[in-house]
């Protein structure tokens, strides 16, 4: 019988290469479906950057910006840098000064230059106005006798080491002021005087009302939801309509209709007098109350919604079964729903309390002095004494705090009890 030939070989090199193949085309896929999703949010991003993270990022700038200083005293910021106090700078500062100011332009940049270094010393803006208006060309006798002759704050280190401190490109001295602490004549950082403690107590005050306030709409909003949830579909709707209210009134409205509700002839009182249960009429308004109030009106839908919308995810079975394996309504809803509903409390008291922290209206219209919020301070160097700087290093004061708040309340909601028990 003639020889059966041996079956020849099939090659694996061709399949290899083909499922390399394979696998390098569907990569290629991805990485053009990836590049076609960012081409398409790549707008959307730009326009955040543009009106949100641009304009953020500007005015944090703003808070550590000091191009002031060297801009008008370009001669002055090179001399000093050598000097160190207790003594006076030499004649060759007093003489680069003088050159500085007798070359600043007319048209009110002595004034701004006077205001700025005013916010880290006193007295500062009336001395440069005063010396750049009567400065000589030539000195009578030394540059030092001249600059003391015209003013004697001149001769005062103080002053000096005040300008010394500012005249870098970059400062600390915003940031500083807005916890209270300044830069001596060494440089040193230390608090500021008792009669000037100001930032931190608005400080503490602001974040006192916003946790007060998120406090209280948890504790009103928590209720109101749970009924909502609980209520057929027809009757939740129509108190969700008395819910969104606030959002169709206008906010100047709202806290206007409160002075009017709380003062001392109004219907609150009013009322209360006619039933007998007051004798004379209670102080509701420009106080802390007042305040509180208006605010939680103002707030309260923030924490209602993300509630409801959490809990209308809840399954009623979980309650069902707890109780028909032998636990009470209070131990299921302790221990069964309460828990499922941390996350909407969680998210609804946080964007309270960081909406709580830049309200100025509420507490400009309904408190008194000692209600005041940092948003007041903030406002007051915008638009009164024009000191940008320190607008905003108390808005980033305020960012920082929020990032931080929110940074501590994602570990939290990562590692609470219902994220441990998933």
């Amino acid at each position: 019988m003639p020889a059966t030939a041996a079956p020849a070989l099939v090659p694996q090199a061709p399949a290899r290469f083909a499922l390399g193949g394979l696998k390098g085309e569907l990569r290629g896929i991805e990485r053009r479906r990836l590049l076609r999703d960012m081409l398409l949010v790549l707008p959307l991003i730009a326009f955040l950057f543009l009106v949100f993270v641009g304009p953020i990022c500007m005015f944090v700038f703003r808070a550590v910006d000091n191009s002031i200083v060297p801009r008008n005293l370009p001669r002055t910021v090179v001399a000093i840098a050598e000097w160190s106090p207790p003594e006076l700078p030499p004649e060759a500062v007093y003489e680069a000064l003088a050159a500085d100011l007798r070359s600043i332009p007319a048209g009110g940049t002595a004034a701004v230059l006077g205001r700025y270094l005013n916010a880290n010393r006193e007295g500062f803006r009336s001395l440069i106005i005063k010396t750049a208006n009567n400065i000589p060309v030539e000195p009578t006798g030394s540059w030092r006798e001249t600059l003391i002759g015209i003013d004697k704050k001149w001769g005062d280190t103080g002053y000096w080491a005040t300008l010394k401190n500012e005249s870098g490109r970059l400062t600390a001295s915003y940031l500083l002021g807005a916890v209270d602490l300044k830069l001596d004549q060494q440089g040193d950082i230390v608090s500021q005087p008792t009669e000037r403690l100001l930032y931190k107590r608005l400080l503490f005050r602001t974040f006192e009302i916003s946790i007060e306030v998120a406090l209280l709409c948890a504790l009103l909003g928590f209720p109101v939801a749970f009924v909502l949830n609980a209520l057929p579909a027809r009757q939740a709707n129509l108190l969700m309509i008395g819910v969104m209210l606030p959002f169709w009134t206008s906010l100047l409205v709202r806290t206007t209709a409160w002075i009017i509700l709380l003062q001392g002839n109004g219907p609150v009182n009013s009322a209360l007098q006619w039933m007998n249960v007051i004798n004379q009429p209670l102080e509701l308004i420009f106080n802390r109350f007042g305040v509180l109030v208006a605010m939680v009106h103002v707030l309260l839908p923030y924490m209602i919604l993300p509630l409801y919308s959490v809990m209308k995810g809840i399954p009623p079975t979980h309650m069902r079964a707890a109780q028909s394996l032998g636990a009470t309504t209070r131990y299921a809803f302790l221990r069964i729903y309460l828990p499922q509903t941390i996350p909407g409390l969680a998210a609804g008291t946080l964007l309270v309390f960081i909406m709580a922290l830049g309200y100025y209206i509420t507490p400009a219209l309904v408190g008194g002095p000692n209600d005041q919020m940092i948003s007041y301070m903030i406002t007051y160097h915008l638009n009164e004494v024009v000191n940008w700087g320190m607008a905003s290093a108390l808005g980033a004061l305020l960012l920082l705090a929020t990032l931080i708040l929110l940074a501590l309340l994602g570990r939290l909601i990562v590692a609470g009890p219902l994220m441990r028990r998933r």
